[in-house]
């Protein structure tokens, strides 16, 4: 599996072990260590239309400000993984602008997002789509590798929300299967039932529209 968006390393540790003790400097590199892959999230997450009206700089501003707020009582009790908690405090961030800005939509949101690459990095895209459709596929089928890859989030698309987010999180944030049970608040063999369900699924689906179904054991 390509690697997190988030950074997982012992500097985090670090880092949180300084913001106990009171180090206001630690406090500050451990949330800038995070801003980016904050960023990543709301550019990957956020509707597209609600892009072009509100500035992601200034959703992961709130996202950085709330985080800082309710560090205290995080390090308190620290209920998940640092970075797992600053993305739920991401997800609701962006729910909640989604809804403030797309407010006349009738339509339930999570249903209706799309999946936001963000352009010129839609690698996350392409390494999906050359798993599903065949894993030899040459760097000089670049343009078949790009309508694959259309087509697969076209489908990812037709997901029912429980399927649709764990394909997600674990083949665009790349999540790993632990992290995504603690994320969803499941054991880890619920959490991998989930995802295999979701791969079925998304197998039927490709199959349907004629892309070449991939196989349980390569994914």
């Amino acid at each position: 599996m390509a690697k997190s968006i988030w950074p997982i390393d012992d500097q985090t540790e670090t880092l949180l072990d300084g913001a106990r003790a009171g180090d206001s400097d630690a406090v500050n590199r451990l949330l800038e260590k995070h801003r980016r892959s904050v960023r990543r999230l709301v550019e990957m997450r956020l509707d597209r239309k609600v892009q072009q009206r509100v500035d992601v700089s200034d959703v992961v501003q709130d996202v950085m400000v709330e985080a800082s707020g309710r560090l205290e009582k995080y390090l308190d009790d620290p209920v998940m993984a640092f970075h797992l908690w600053i993305r739920q405090i991401a997800w609701d961030r962006i729910i909640d602008t989604y809804r403030r800005h797309r407010v006349s939509a009738k339509r339930n949101m999570d249903r209706e997002q799309p999946i936001a690459v963000p352009a010129g990095s839609d690698q996350s895209t392409m390494e999906l789509a050359v798993q599903l459709r065949d894993p030899a596929l040459t760097p000089a089928a670049a343009a078949t590798q790009r309508e694959i890859a259309s087509k697969v989030e076209a489908v990812i698309e037709l997901l029912n929300e429980q399927d649709r987010e764990i394909i997600l999180m674990r083949h665009y944030e790349h999540l790993s299967n632990l992290e995504i049970a603690e994320v969803l608040k499941l054991n880890p063999p619920a959490a991998s039932m989930r995802y295999l369900r979701a791969l079925r699924r998304l197998r039927q689906l490709l199959s349907e529209n004629q892309i070449e179904a991939p196989t349980e054991n390569s994914l």
